[in-house]
């Protein structure tokens, strides 16, 4: 299983790697479109699903399929949709403030913004963007949204620029961490994650591994304590990384965008 195929990368390295047959799922179909080219040479070894993570039970029940023999996650935005125009995801460009993973359905973050009330926004900000000037921000958004909807990225960056003071050097644009928390928000992120999890791992075949990786310290420390909870209600299932696995200074240099990742894992013993 890999619940997240994106480009379609760990998906190859999967089958070149032993794995017989491959379920992969995306709720974004200009990924799985690409994906879908990049591993056609696997032929009929690999079945792609436009399906929310979320739903994997009801697509492994769909195809009667009872066990898995591992399974792999890679949670987050991907380096395809921050770098496709047109997305919304990154502050960069100015384009439409989209940021839904799947552009099939659901409210915009434009659509969100337009009546969310200031104190519910500032509590997205701060627990979603862990941003400290959430209130601030908030308050700010709620005063320009009085004279019309905010549509681009550019806009909403700069909203948030004014609004966060500035002292000294910044390591990160002010807008950053307000476009995270925006970006879970609209695309549920966190929702249900934990029961994704759980699902995922009891329906590991024994001996199967299923590996996590993270990009924010919500999403990890969501992982932690599920597979802590699932290997301590019995002997079935050993935690495989008692701290996560973290990119060495190569990969970073090679991947820049690598540098905040995490991969956790677990194991069915029986």
């Amino acid at each position: 299983m890999d619940c997240t195929v994106g480009l379609g990368g760990h998906s190859a390295l999967l089958l070149e790697n032993g794995a017989g047959r491959l379920l992969g799922l995306d709720r974004d179909q200009d990924a799985l479109r690409i994906a879908a080219e990049r591993l056609a040479a696997f032929g009929n070894r690999v079945d792609l699903v436009h399906s929310d993570y979320r739903q994997l039970g009801r697509v492994l029940d769909s195809r009667s399929i009872v066990g898995i023999d591992g399974a792999l996650a890679d949670l987050g935005v991907s380096s395809m949709q921050l770098d496709a125009e047109g997305r919304g995801f990154s502050f960069r460009r100015d384009e439409p403030l989209d940021m839904r993973m799947d552009r099939s359905q659901g409210p915009t973050v434009a659509d969100l913004l337009v009546d969310v009330d200031e104190e519910d926004l500032a509590n997205v900000i701060f627990q979603f963007g862990e941003e400290r000037h959430s209130r601030r921000i908030a308050r700010a958004i709620n005063h320009r949204r009085a004279a019309g909807r905010i549509e681009s990225t550019g806009e909403l960056a700069e909203i948030v620029r004014r609004a966060v003071p500035v002292r000294g050097y910044q390591r990160i644009d002010p807008a950053t961490r307000t476009f995270q928390a925006l970006r879970i928000w609209v695309n549920r992120e966190l929702e249900g994650l934990d029961a994704f999890l759980n699902d995922t791992a009891r329906r590991l075949l024994a001996g199967a591994r299923f590996a996590v990786i993270t990009f924010h310290s919500l999403e990890d420390r969501i992982v932690k304590h599920t597979f802590r909870a699932i290997a301590s209600a019995g002997e079935a299932w050993r935690v495989l990384t008692r701290k996560p696995v973290i990119p060495g200074d190569d990969e970073i240099t090679r991947n820049p965008r690598s540098r905040s990742a995490k991969l956790r894992a677990i194991e069915r013993l029986a």
